[in-house]
C-alpha cells in the first residue's frame, strides 16, 4: 500500500529500533529515565526554552497548556479549521471547562486585527479571553504556514493585554523548514510550544511541550492527572531522539514531493487544487468536478493500493511523508487518474 493518509503512519527505522532496544531506562514518574531527560533537555535546547515534558500525544500537550493557561468558564480564540477545536474530542470543553471562539479564515492563518476583533472585553458577566492559540502549520487548511512577522504581532499585541499565546507546532519543523529559520526562532514569543515527534521526523509515538521551569512543573502535575505518567518510556523516547536530531534534515525532500504530488492532481480533471499554494507535506484539495464522492474516491483508491482521506464528499487530503517515494507518488498519480475517470477494481 502507498498511504499518503498521514505522515502519522511512518514505520521507525533499523536505528531507531536499535536505539530502541539498548535504551537505559528508569521510572520516569520518580524522573529517573536517562533517556526520556536527555530528550526532554535537548528539546528544551533546540527550542531555546527552560524545560521540557515528553509526552504520549500532541493532543494531550495542547489540553495541558490549555489548562495551565485558563480557568473554568474562560474562552480560548482559535482558527475555525484548527486541530484542537475539531480533532480533539472537544477536550478544552469536556476537561478543561473553556469555550473556543473560532475565527474563520481562507487559509488557516489568523492575523492580529481578526484576532483583537474577537477578544471579550472587560466586563464580569461575559466570559473572558485567556488564551490564544494558532496552529503551525496548519493542518486542515493544507500544511500552511505563519509567516513569523504575523505571529509574532499576534504575540506582542496579545501579551499587551495580558493574554497568553500557545502554539499547536505538531509540525512546527515543517514551518521552520518552508521559512529556512530554527524552531527557536519562529517560536520564540509563543508562552508555550507542543509539537510532535510522531508525525514528519519518524518517531513511532510522543510529543513535547516546551515552556519556563515553572510552566513544565504545572504540566507534570496536569500529565498525571491526564493519565499521561509513563515508567520505562526510555524505549519510545529513544527514538523521539533520532527524530529530532535527524528528522528535520529531510523534510524538505517531503515538501518537493506534495509539490510534485499537486502538480500532478491538478492535471486530473475534476482535481481542483494550486500547486503553488503547497508550503509543505498536506494538501487538502477539492474533488467534486469528478462527481465521485470523495469517500468512494478514498475508498476504491484503497482498493487499488493507495490510502487517501476524505474530509467531507468534495474535499480530500493527501499528505506526503519518509515511508513515500517519488516513484510511488507517480505511481499513485496513476491510479488516482484511473479512479477519478471512474474506473474501478471491478471495471
Amino acid at each position: 500500500m502507498i498511504d499518503l493518509r498521514s505522515d502519522t503512519v511512518t514505520k521507525p527505522s533499523p536505528e531507531m529500533r536499535r536505539a530502541m532496544a539498548e535504551a537505559e531506562v528508569g521510572d520516569d514518574v520518580y524522573l529517573e529515565d536517562p533517556t526520556v531527560n536527555r530528550l526532554q533537555d535537548r528539546a528544551a535546547e533546540i527550542f531555546g526554552r527552560e524545560a521540557a515534558l515528553f509526552l504520549p500525544s500532541g493532543s494531550m500537550g495542547n489540553l495541558i497548556a490549555i489548562k495551565i493557561h485558563t480557568h473554568h468558564g474562560n474562552e480560548v480564540i482559535c482558527e475555525e479549521r484548527g486541530h484542537i477545536y475539531n480533532y480533539e474530542m472537544a477536550a478544552m470543553a469536556f476537561v478543561g471547562g473553556v469555550l473556543p471562539r473560532s475565527i474563520p479564515t481562507d487559509d488557516g492563518i489568523l492575523h492580529w486585527d481578526q484576532v483583537k476583533a474577537q477578544i471579550r472585553p472587560k466586563i464580569y458577566y461575559r466570559a473572558q479571553t485567556a488564551l490564544i492559540s494558532l496552529e503551525n502549520t496548519h493542518n486542515l487548511a493544507g500544511g500552511t504556514v505563519y509567516p513569523k512577522e504575523v505571529s509574532d504581532e499576534i504575540c506582542d499585541r496579545a501579551h499587551e493585554l495580558g493574554i497568553p499565546v500557545h502554539l499547536d507546532g505538531a509540525r512546527v519543523f515543517n514551518a521552520a523548514t518552508y521559512l529556512k529559520r530554527p524552531v527557536r526562532e519562529i517560536t520564540a514569543r509563543f508562552d508555550s510550544v507542543q509539537f510532535c515527534v510522531s508525525k514528519g521526523l519518524g518517531a513511532p509515538i510522543g510529543s513535547l511541550l516546551v515552556g519556563t521551569r515553572d510552566f513544565i512543573e504545572k504540566a507534570r502535575v496536569y500529565r498525571k492527572v491526564f493519565g499521561g505518567g509513563m515508567r520505562q518510556a526510555g524505549v519510545i523516547a529513544a527514538a523521539g531522539l533520532i527524530a529530532l536530531e535527524k528528522g528535520p534534515l529531510r523534510l524538505e525532500e517531503d515538501h518537493r514531493n506534495a509539490r510534485h504530488l499537486a502538480e500532478g492532481l491538478a492535471r486530473i480533471p475534476g482535481v481542483k487544487i494550486d500547486p503553488a499554494k503547497v508550503q509543505t507535506n498536506i494538501l487538502v484539495f477539492d474533488v467534486s468536478g469528478t462527481g465521485i464522492d470523495a469517500h468512494d474516491i478514498a475508498k476504491e483508491l484503497a482498493a487499488q493500493g493507495v490510502m487517501a482521506g476524505a474530509f467531507s464528499a468534495e474535499v480530500m487530503r493527501m499528505c506526503t511523508h519518509l515511508d513515500v517515494s517519488r516513484a510511488q507518488i507517480d505511481q499513485a498519480l496513476e491510479i488516482f487518474a484511473r479512479v477519478a475517470a471512474g474506473q474501478t477494481v471491478s471495471a
